[in-house]
């Protein structure tokens, strides 16, 4: 965390308008909660294909869907690879 702040302060230095320092910061603030909700999701991923129980990961099925969703409306993930991802994770389930 210490290199973040490092990070914005080099980047506040060079800035010459108010906006701009402005969008710096909501930038950063944007970025870590981006970075935040897609290792969450991942970790869904994970546990949605590490589960041997089928009504267990049908229901795990249903919350990834929405956040993998949820993801790719903010173009934080590519809307074919959300396609793809739940297209195997289906046949994952299906499969159990």
């Amino acid at each position: 965390m210490i290199y973040n702040t490092f990070a914005i302060l080099k980047k506040i230095a060079m800035a010459n308008h108010k906006s701009a320092l402005k969008r710096i910061r909501s930038n950063e603030a944007k970025n870590i909660r981006n970075k935040y909700q897609h290792k969450t999701t991942r970790t869904w991923i994970k546990r949605l294909r590490n589960s041997t129980d089928k009504k267990e990961a049908e229901g795990l099925l249903k919350e990834t869907f929405s956040m993998m969703d949820k993801l790719a409306k903010k173009n934080i993930i590519h809307k074919n690879k959300v396609a793809n991802l739940k297209s195997s994770l289906t046949k994952h389930v299906n499969g159990l």
